[in-house]
């Protein structure tokens, strides 16, 4: 299939964010074992959860959802739709509690219907247990076959239901044991979030793929997927949660413990390009740092004679502002996002969803007419929306575009909670670089190349080592269903 015939609309010429998860404890007793009582000020821990979800919601924009342990019953409330559209304020109003989990979900695994919306709860005789989850497993099936086979029956098509049970399947041995025994089990990318009766808990897989951070917040302690949503509820980021690592926070702190032996660190490069929101640190990098020394990169790699840098919003803007430090050439905002257009803005026939760019984004004509222009993006996934911001560009009078991409050629997909195309579909695969110039009618293009990439992490942080780039190479931290010696395959 040629990208030209491919059905999409702009958002799907991205990789889709993965999903959002979030945690909050607030303690009932002090350290002195009296109980705490409310502030007329303090917000609740759903209040809490869903102020961190709003921060959280570009990693998934299909469904949110809300579980609070209230009177010591586990209450959830989810649905369909952005967090704002999911909770009004009568609803928060009935999830009153000390301790609540949240999730914003984009579907990786699993239909996208409510019945895979989270936090996922389960009921025992020793107890209820709630469940967020961002990632992907790897050995969903056959740990579904297993657990069909010894009885347990199944209300959605998530693999996160497949974690949940495995937890209540070993609760009896503790909670401690249950999660090492379930984590120990599972395989693939994973950030959790779990609440008990008693305990607020989170993990982090093995290779720390998927992001999980601690936060301080008055009166307790907060798991989220990035800082941002622990800055939302003016709390203090402490750390991040170590590849590897359980944390237990109850009333009497924060339990840590490893589930493993250590595995190499391979968290996913694509937070620092593109998924993660610019104020955020992961594992000691702040984002936007990251973003603009990868510019800075892509500058001296790939310069070209120009008169005005521009970034594609959100997420190119800050390799702009690196490309154009570095270059000398004056940054412009000569692309502007309409920020109004969400989830339901209809587009049925195939014409209006690819015209559907040009009422996303359009050309600052004052800063464009006349010149020659360096357009930033992220990321090249079809190539069919690079190809519309080059004609929105030249209809704004640009003598010349040159097209520049702050991360080397997606030429795989990802196994690991990230919504990539199958092979065939991503242009990268299938065309060379002068190939893909022409087909999306740049004057040049250029990627940055994996070693400058790496070398733009080290200088934020030289301590922090360690990413999955399966995208870019095919090889992956961890075998993937279908690879046979170490070669990668097709994704179906």
């Amino acid at each position: 299939m040629s990208f030209e015939e491919n059905i999409f609309s702009p958002e799907e010429d991205k990789l889709r964010d993965e999903c959002g998860v979030a945690g909050v404890f607030l303690k009932t007793v002090d350290e002195n074992g009296k109980p705490i009582a409310e502030s007329e000020n303090q917000m609740n821990a759903a209040t809490m959860v869903y102020y961190g979800l709003y921060c959280l919601q570009h990693r998934g924009q299909e469904s949110a959802g809300i579980s609070v342990l209230c009177d010591g019953k586990i209450k959830t409330r989810k649905d369909m739709g952005l967090v704002a559209e999911v909770f009004k304020p009568h609803h928060l109003e009935e999830l009153k509690g000390k301790m609540a989990i949240g999730h914003v979900r984009y579907a990786t695994n699993g239909s996208k219907g409510i019945e895979n919306a989270q936090p996922m709860v389960v009921d025992s005789k020793l107890g209820s247990i709630a469940i967020a989850h961002n990632g992907q497993l790897t050995n969903y099936e056959p740990l579904l076959e297993m657990l069909q086979e010894t009885g347990s029956t199944f209300n959605s098509t998530s693999d996160t239901e497949v974690i949940l049970k495995l937890i209540a399947k070993s609760y009896k041995k503790g909670l401690e044991k249950a999660l090492t025994d379930t984590i120990q089990m599972i395989k693939g990318s994973f950030s959790l979030c779990v609440m008990t009766e008693n305990a607020l808990i989170g993990a982090r897989d093995p290779n720390g793929i998927r992001p999980l951070c601690l936060g301080k917040v008055e009166n307790g302690w907060m798991l989220a997927s990035e800082s941002s949503a622990i800055d939302a509820v003016n709390g203090t980021l402490v750390r991040d949660i170590n590849p590897g690592e359980i944390v237990i926070i109850n009333n009497d702190g924060v339990l840590s413990f490893e589930f493993g032996e250590r595995t190499s660190k391979r968290s996913c490069i694509f937070e620092y390009i593109y998924f993660a929101r610019p104020d955020s640190i992961i594992d000691q990098i702040g984002v936007q740092e990251a973003r603009i020394k990868m510019g800075e990169v892509l500058a001296t790699e790939s310069g070209v004679p120009a008169d005005v840098v521009v970034g594609v919003p959100d997420s190119g803007i800050g390799s702009a502002i690196g490309y154009s430090r570095a270059s000398g050439i004056p940054f412009a905002m000569g692309i502007i996002k309409n920020k109004y257009i969400g989830r339901s803005f209809i587009a049925p026939t195939q014409k209006e969803r690819e015209n559907m760019v040009f009422v996303k984004l359009n050309a600052n004509k004052s800063d464009i007419n006349g010149k020659r222009v360096v357009i930033i993006d992220d990321s090249i996934v079809r190539g069919t929306t690079s190809r519309r911001l080059i004609q929105i560009l030249r209809r704004a009078g640009a003598k010349e575009v040159h097209f520049r991409v702050s991360s080397p050629p997606v030429k795989f997909p990802c196994y690991f909670g990230i919504d990539t195309p199958s092979r065939a579909e991503l242009i990268s695969s299938t065309h060379d670089v002068e190939e893909i110039r022409k087909e999306i009618g740049a004057d040049s293009l250029a990627f940055i190349s994996p070693e400058g990439m790496l070398e733009a992490l080290r200088e934020c942080n030289p301590e922090q080592y360690g990413y999955c780039k399966g995208c870019f190479t095919g090889e992956y931290p961890i075998p993937v269903p279908g690879e046979l010696n170490g070669k990668s395959f097709e994704k179906k």
